[in-house]
């Protein structure tokens, strides 16, 4: 490991207990800080309320730090809009926001339509599959953000269990993206879950960046935010285990191919290769090949949309 990422752990690595929640919201006063939280959602039903319900109770009406919580619905055919709002989010659906530009399938996509929709200074991204949620992913990873002026990205880290096994989730971090931090970007090689969905970043900074549309946007944002800020602009905060829903291999072999493009996009702007993944399933004859598109669509920085221009001047 670099010596200068061995500094970066040191100083930019921190328990969510390390700022007590009273201690945030007097920096919040102080500042004039607003915070957004966005929940992107597919299909969510089971776990959006709960999560919702967490931020609201104890982040909004307990300690009043978080200013709005917003659900994203990418086109869910269950009832996680419902649900979401009746725990007392403020449901968009992904097509309603800038309905001048299609949207597209991606997590990525969503984020960054849902910058046209909040107004924080600071915007909070947690995933909507999570299990067991604590207030902690919230107000851990705004912490130094509201504290610390020279910080602009944080990233939660967490222990991942798959089913009963500790620390085994994870697995397209520790089969793709881990070794090509490491190989590529040697000085994020410090991040313990440069995927991980809960992450909270300055508005400013997230304006400035473009997004992959799908699976790609984590490892995409962490190395152009590398490069547009730097290492010590960024940090992580322990906020403990991280219970939620997993995937089965295939599809995580289309998400580790977008991560892989992504790196690839970033690696060399010029020819690519053909950005298709072929998997491989049993059926009734054998083993049959299924192809599939790899995201390679990304979304210019917000800066450079006329619609968010026109939203800030106004």
């Amino acid at each position: 490991m670099l010596e200068e990422v061995e500094r970066w752990l040191n100083a930019r690595s921190w328990s969510a207990g390390d700022r007590p929640v009273q201690h945030l919201l007097s920096a919040k006063h102080a500042t004039g800080q607003s915070v957004s939280v966005v929940l992107p959602a597919l299909d969510e039903e089971a776990t959006v309320g709960d999560i919702v319900a967490v931020i609201r109770r104890e982040l909004v009406l307990g300690i009043p730090l978080v200013d709005e919580i917003v659900v994203v619905d990418s086109g869910s055919s269950d009832r996680t809009a419902e649900v979401a709002a009746a725990a007392g989010a403020r449901v968009v659906h992904r097509d309603a926001i800038l309905p001048r530009i299609p949207a597209v399938p991606g997590k990525g996509e969503v984020l960054w339509r849902s910058l046209l929709v909040t107004g924080g200074d600071i915007v909070c991204f947690v995933d909507a599959d999570l299990r067991e949620f604590s207030a902690d992913f919230v107000s851990g990873i705004v912490g130094p953000l509201l504290t610390d002026p020279d910080v602009h990205l944080v990233k939660a880290m967490y222990d991942r269990p798959l089913g009963a096994a500790p620390g085994q989730g994870g697995r397209v971090t520790e089969l793709m993206a881990r070794p090509l931090l490491n190989m590529h970007w040697p000085q994020l090689a410090g991040f313990v879950q440069p995927l991980g969905g809960e992450y909270a970043a300055r508005r400013s900074l997230l304006e400035r960046l473009p997004f992959p549309v799908g699976y790609g946007v984590e490892l995409g944002m962490l190395v152009d935010a590398l490069h547009l800020v730097g290492l010590d602009a960024l940090g992580q905060v322990d906020v403990g285990v991280r219970v939620h829903r997993h995937q089965d291999g295939r599809a995580l072999g289309r998400m580790a191919a977008a991560i892989y493009r992504t790196a690839q996009l970033r690696l060399a702007r010029g020819h690519l290769v053909r950005p298709t993944l072929t998997q491989f399933e049993r059926g009734a004859d054998g083993f049959e090949p299924h192809t599939y598109t790899v995201d390679t669509e990304e979304r210019p920085p917000m800066t450079e949309i006329t619609e968010y221009a026109t939203r800030r001047v106004a």
